[in-house]
């Protein structure tokens, strides 16, 4: 008896899935949601990278800053 209601489970299950999917998928207001959130996501990993190189930039010249101040000193 497990094994009908654990098949049931698996159709009643993939129904839902078609009907949620089918009713995003034609969905207006969520693609416009999907769309915004996507260029929202590509935005933000663009400015993320952007703060990476100007974070290396920072750390190249302090390095180079303490380099140069340790050789005045004589170290």
């Amino acid at each position: 008896m497990a094994g009908g209601g654990n098949f049931i489970h698996r159709v009643l299950t993939y129904v839902a899935n078609e009907l949620i999917v089918n009713g995003l998928a034609n969905s207006p207001a969520f693609q416009r949601f999907a769309v915004r959130s996507s260029k929202r996501m590509e935005d933000l990993a663009n400015i993320a990278a952007q703060k990476k190189k100007e974070i290396a930039e920072q750390v190249k010249d302090l390095s180079k800053n303490m380099e140069s101040s340790f050789k005045d000193k004589g170290y």
